[in-house]
């Protein structure tokens, strides 16, 4: 989100006083009402940054963030689309039209012409849908076989094809979710007292009042999609139309989402770097380090120290003396496998998520109806057998003496 210029106190860009501490990239240069940015211009943009950077002998260092777009730098995993000129003059990201059908349409037709990038995606995940079927519309390739050929490249992996630069080092700043809490939601106040409402209030008179008042805001987009304004839509439109108490309440009621998905999207980032850099180890993963944050008052010795050593050892081509990160993993693990429950009416994506579901509260609930559902049938059957009236070699109803039974 840092790409779109306004909104810096919600998506924390690093201050003016910090970016002239060094040089900085990437930050304030898309207009905010453009909604077709997407991770191929970030890695494009960015890939080339990094190529100028080596040429002057200095070292890129990539913060984030957003782990889906530090990926597309490190590996080749990524397949490039040109927007269409559909004879307008404006060029047309099919992309974002495809997104506008309906979800199970657009499974549907992608299971047509690639099914085994439908059978791993869910079909309410129509933006990985859409994509999937824009690659296949331009280029005449499915998307599984483009990730396919990328992976049996030299030097390709389970995440994708080969490295994109040698001799990668991730360093993972982490803490324990209690402490990672409790700083989010402080974070969030910090943010309030830096003059957040007005930020929203500004960008939101600018931006998205008109499309608001025609209902037609789109929070799934561009840098509408920033965790905290769409969190504020009731108080934004409402303000100045309620009474003072109900926009307090509105309020109250944006802050507190707005921690909540602050400190979802953290919970969802570590996932990421477990499933994705740790648990998932291959010949062209790089080594991650891991730094503990908790306690910041023990900064120096924690995290700068060890960090300045381990860059240092990779900059004179030395193996560091931390010990790299793992996790335990299972070979035999699908992460995309596909399930449908029947009896839950859910489609299921990967065993990990398959084997947490039958063991649900729901799943478990739904089970306790069918089988008593299949408890009264048999019960039912069995009373109606036994009752006098009633032959089992009859059919209810059947005439005396002819067999109803073929």
């Amino acid at each position: 989100m840092k790409v779109y210029e306004g909104l810096d106190i919600i998506t924390n860009k690093v201050s003016a006083r910090e970016q002239k501490m060094c040089q900085h990239h990437m930050i304030s240069f898309v207009d905010p009402l453009v909604t077709s940015y997407t991770v191929v211009d970030f890695r494009n943009r960015a890939a080339a940054l990094i190529e100028d950077i080596f040429a002057r002998d200095k070292i890129p260092i990539v913060v984030g963030g957003t782990n889906y777009y530090i990926e597309s730098l490190l590996w080749k995993v990524l397949v490039n689309t040109k927007p269409q000129d559909v004879g307008t003059g404006k060029a047309v990201n099919r992309k974002v039209e495809l997104e506008k059908e309906d979800g199970h349409e657009l499974h549907r037709r992608l299971s047509q012409v690639d099914p085994e990038m439908a059978a791993k995606l869910h079909p309410h995940d129509k933006r990985k849908v859409a994509r999937s079927l824009q690659v296949f519309e331009e280029t005449g390739i499915s998307h599984s076989e483009f990730l396919h050929r990328q992976h049996a490249e030299e030097g390709g992996g389970p995440l994708g094809g080969p490295l994109k630069y040698p001799n990668p080092c991730i360093l993972w700043l982490h803490a324990d979710q209690s402490v990672l809490d409790e700083r989010l939601d402080k974070r969030v106040d910090d943010m309030l007292a830096a003059g957040l409402l007005e930020e929203l209030r500004d960008f939101h008179r600018r931006y998205n009042l008109k499309n608001s008042s025609e209902n037609s805001q789109d929070y799934q987009h561009g840098i509408f999609q920033s965790i905290g304004f769409k969190e504020f839509h009731e108080y934004l439109i409402t303000e100045g139309k309620c009474t003072p108490e109900t926009s307090n309440q509105l309020l109250k009621k944006g802050v507190e989402a707005l921690k909540q998905v602050t400190k979802r999207y953290a919970r969802k980032q570590n996932r990421w770097v477990r499933n994705r850099f740790l648990s998932r180890p291959g010949p062209s993963v790089p080594p991650v380090y891991g730094l503990e944050v908790a306690d910041v008052s023990r900064w120096e010795e924690s995290v700068l120290e060890p960090a300045l050593s381990i860059v240092q050892s990779f900059i004179q081509g030395h193996k560091p003396a931390a010990t790299p990160m793992t996790m335990p993993y299972d070979e035999t693990e699908n992460k995309r496998s596909y399930h449908m429950c029947d009896l839950c009416d859910r489609i299921i994506i990967g065993d990990r998520e398959w084997a947490a579901h039958i063991k649900s509260k729901s799943h478990l609930h739904q089970l306790k109806k069918r089988r008593k559902l299949d408890s009264d049938a048999v019960s039912a059957i069995e009373s109606q057998s036994s009752s006098p009236d009633c032959d089992p070699e009859l059919g209810e109803g059947s005439p005396p003496g002819i067999m109803s039974k073929s």
